[in-house]
Order: C-alpha cells, then sequence, then structure tokens
C-alpha cells in the first residue's frame, strides 16, 4: 500500500507516469508496505503464464529474495526509478523516505534494489554517474543505501505514520526499537535475490549435494569491496 498523501500523475513522455506526493512526506515516513491486496507470483507460476503477461510483471512488478515477482495492487506499481530516489525499501517489507518529499514531487525507488532480471539503461540524471541499473547492484551499494536507511529510522518516531497501523504487529514493534537504537538494523541486501547456480559438469553430485549443506554465511560476516 502505497502513502495516502499522493496520487497518480503524468510527469512527461520519457519517463510516462509516477507517483507524486500531495502534501509533505517526511524523512523517515513509511511510504510504502506490503499488503494482502498485492499478489505474489512464483517463478514457476510466472513461467506458465503467455508473454504478454510476463512482460507485464517485468514492467509493473518487483522481485523479493525469493524470487518472486510482486504486483502491487495500487499506483505504487508506477514509482519510478531514480538514482537519487526519494525512498528506499527495508528488509522489513515497507519502505522509508530517505529525505523530505515535497508537495508535486515524485515518490521514486532505485530499482537496484528490485532485483532486475536484466541491465537495463536509464534516463541520464545530472550528478549521477550511474547509468544501468544491475542485478548486482545490491551487492554494489547496500552501504550507502544502509548509512540512508540508519538516518531514515532517526526519524521514524519523530513523523507521522499514516501507514502504520498496515504493518504486522511485530514488525512495527521492531522498527520502533531500531529507530530508539536497541536493535540493529538488518541490511538491504537482505532483499537480494541469489537463485542457486547449477554444479558445475565436472562436480560430483555428492560434491554438489555437500556445498548445498553449508550453511550460507550472514549479512555482517560479508565484506564485500565497494564500487
Amino acid at each position: 500500500m502505497i502513502h495516502p498523501h499522493t496520487e497518480l500523475r503524468f510527469i512527461r513522455p520519457e519517463i510516462g507516469w509516477g507517483v507524486v506526493a500531495t502534501r509533505r512526506i517526511p524523512k523517515g515516513t513509511i511510504t510504502w508496505t506490503l499488503d494482502p491486496l498485492d499478489q505474489v507470483f512464483t517463478p514457476e507460476q510466472v513461467a506458465k503464464l503467455a508473454p504478454p503477461w510476463q512482460k507485464q510483471l517485468e514492467t509493473y512488478a518487483f522481485r523479493d529474495s525469493a524470487g518472486r515477482h510482486v504486483l502491487c495492487s495500487d499506483h505504487a506499481r508506477f514509482v519510478n526509478h531514480s538514482f537519487r530516489s526519494t525512498c528506499l525499501s527495508t528488509a522489513y517489507d515497507f519502505e522509508l523516505a530517505v529525505r523530505d518529499i515535497e508537495p508535486g514531487e515524485e515518490l521514486t525507488d532505485d530499482y537496484g534494489y528490485l532485483n532486475v532480471s536484466e541491465p537495463f539503461e536509464c534516463v541520464p540524471e545530472r550528478g549521477v554517474k550511474r547509468t544501468v541499473v544491475r542485478p548486482d547492484d545490491l551487492q554494489r551499494y547496500h552501504r550507502p543505501w544502509d548509512r540512508k536507511l540508519r538516518g531514515a529510522f532517526q526519524q521514524f518516531g519523530n513523523v507521522e505514520q499514516p501507514l502504520a497501523a498496515m504493518l504486522p504487529t511485530d514488525t512495527l514493534e521492531l522498527a520502533k526499537r531500531i529507530a530508539r537504537g536497541e536493535v540493529r538494523m538488518a541490511s538491504i541486501r537482505k532483499l537480494q535475490f541469489s537463485p542457486i547456480p547449477s554444479p558445475p559438469m565436472n562436480v560430483t553430485m555428492d560434491a554438489a549435494l555437500h556445498a548445498s549443506m553449508i550453511p550460507p554465511a550472514t549479512t555482517e560476516s560479508l565484506d564485500l569491496p565497494h564500487m
């Protein structure tokens, strides 16, 4: 569910439609949350759809960490991409405004954390070197995104939260504890969808089975170089 103080507007020809704030939305505000009306499609379900419907999902849905396509039930599906997005996804099935969003300004996401299936070129943005969204952007940019989210969580308890009632009770309480500094925020990198590759042909089935039983590294233990 998208923030109630938003509406769908035509932005410009090269962008199309987008979601715009009708009132000021302060930093730290929940701008979207997963809700029971959103449709979730497993990879198997997507594979059974005709190509036109698969294309619709690629255009208007995002993929979660399990590789499922999530199609929002409201105009949240029209939130546009920006490399300097006004919102960021958390690891808790909701998004936060990472800066104040003024009336008439777009709510935007960086599609780099939405698990795109293929790289794609974007409309150039002034002062931004990135021009391509890539499937591995969560590995590349999770650190700056985490910093922005931590700053947004610090304001969580100081702003109006119209969508707070839509969150599961345990999720809302966890968000409040993160805001108070009682619990460490989970990294946005938890959103990464990482399909399990097929084992190389020269690897025996016993070796492949053994590798699959090794527990994965935790988010905190990974330290990939920031690019």
